[in-house]
C-alpha cells in the first residue's frame, strides 16, 4: 500500500470525464482508484519495476528490529 501520494493532472474531454465518473460510480470505485490501477497495470505490462512508498517504509522498519 502506498503511503505517500503525488498529484497527476490530466486534461480530458468533459464528456469522457463525465462518462468515466459515471462508470466508476457504477463499479463502486473512485476515479483515482481506477487511474492508480491503470498505471500499475501499464508499468507491469512494460516491465517497469517500482517499490510502493509503503513497502520502502516497511523494509526500513524491518531492518531496525
Amino acid at each position: 500500500m502506498e503511503l505517500k501520494t503525488a498529484r497527476l493532472t490530466v486534461l480530458i474531454d468533459p464528456a469522457k470525464k463525465r462518462a468515466f465518473e459515471q462508470l466508476c460510480a457504477r463499479q463502486d470505485m473512485t476515479p483515482s482508484q481506477i487511474v492508480r490501477k491503470l498505471i500499475r497495470d501499464y508499468l507491469a505490462q512494460h516491465g517497469e519495476a517500482f517499490v510502493p512508498s509503503g513497502k520502502a517504509a516497511e523494509r526500513a522498519s524491518a531492518g531496525r528490529q
